[in-house]
């Protein structure tokens, strides 16, 4: 990219990104919010997924870190806070492990993430690494892809009630809470990314970063898939069969 956008086209550019790459495009979640998966399936995808819910908070500190800015901390630390809560059994991360609760799993097995998938972890952990080694703009930029979770938590938040009789408004408890908390999130980032982004490298980036965690999020959905909907479980995985980390 050469010449500088605006900020409005650059918004437009980042909203593309979400548009044509989020992962509720992705066939596991049409499965997951149509009611075609298994139990097994959707048990899957809970363990897996807590191991991105529980580096979230992580990433965030990291980030925090390294902003100069008392003001900017403030703001940021309110993402801690949303996912850790300020107490024991508080915050999103809490509400997860009663939805991993609730679909039978012990909580200590799904806190230990021996199940993970590997693809899972590795995304996970490239995403944290990313945001501590790109800079500050780059780690905020890749936070975006809140300003279209709002979507796709109303779909499966409807969808799984609608289709699976071992979920409840309890157990989904995570996904009333976050949208809120996401809609103001992405509204400061993106606050954030129209204002500081000012040279067409800089812009470049943050379009750059927004792709990035897009396929975070995608490429674990793919391990799911290849995973637990094509039968190809790696080794050291969590497998249905055996019940291990089920009461």
């Amino acid at each position: 990219m050469s010449e500088i956008l605006s900020p409005e086209q650059l918004e437009a550019a980042l909203r593309d990104i979400g548009a044509r790459r989020y992962h509720n495009l992705h066939p596991f979640h049409r499965r997951l919010h149509g009611g075609q998966c298994a139990r097994d399936e959707v048990r899957a995808w809970a363990l897996n997924r807590y191991c991105y819910q529980a580096a979230i908070p992580i990433k965030d500190a990291t980030v925090m870190t390294r902003m100069p800015d008392a003001g900017l901390r403030r703001e940021w630390r309110r993402r801690i806070v949303d996912h850790d809560g300020n107490a024991p059994g508080e915050g999103g991360i809490a509400r997860w492990l009663r939805l991993t609760e609730g679909l039978g799993f012990d909580t200590a097995y799904v806190e230990s993430m021996r199940g993970i998938l590997p693809a899972t972890r590795f995304a996970v952990d490239a995403y944290v690494r990313f945001c501590a080694d790109r800079s500050l703009l780059e780690a905020i930029a890749s936070s975006l892809t809140e300003l279209f979770s709002p979507q796709i938590i109303g779909e499966r938040l409807s969808g799984m009630l609608a289709h699976y009789d071992f979920v409840s408004p309890e157990t989904m408890a995570y996904f009333t809470m976050r949208p809120p908390q996401a809609a103001q999130d992405s509204a400061f980032a993106l606050a954030y990314v129209l204002e500081h982004a000012r040279t067409a490298e800089q812009q470049q980036a943050c379009l750059d970063a927004l792709t990035f965690k897009t396929n975070v999020l995608w490429v674990q959905l793919d391990a799911l898939w290849h995973a637990y909907v094509d039968g190809h479980i790696p080794p050291g995985a969590w497998r249905p069969q055996t019940g291990e980390g089920l009461r």
